[in-house]
């Protein structure tokens, strides 16, 4: 198998391959994290949340914080009023 070589530019650019970019379905703008270690340096692509991933993700947290507030005794109908006193300072 053929490793792909690439060097660093005098910005510290590196250039991915095209072979290893069409391998992985990479794009323009894709975002990175750098990790470097001795003589290794690792690319981790970070990946942008759907928006259903983060609806599922907000429908989650609502569920927790409905349990937590029947927990405490608190019904939807008295968070208004703890909103309004809590802007008051009170």
């Amino acid at each position: 198998m053929k490793m792909p070589i690439t060097k660093m530019s005098s910005k510290g650019q590196v250039v991915i391959p095209q072979e290893v970019r069409e391998e992985l379905g990479l794009g323009e703008g894709e975002l990175f994290v750098v990790i470097g270690s001795k003589d290794a340096l690792i690319l981790k692509q970070v990946k942008k949340p759907s928006t259903q991933e983060i609806m599922d993700e907000l429908k989650i947290i609502a569920r927790e914080g409905k349990k937590n507030l029947e927990k405490k005794g608190i019904k939807e109908k008295d968070i208004q009023g703890i909103v309004e006193r809590a802007r008051r300072g009170g």
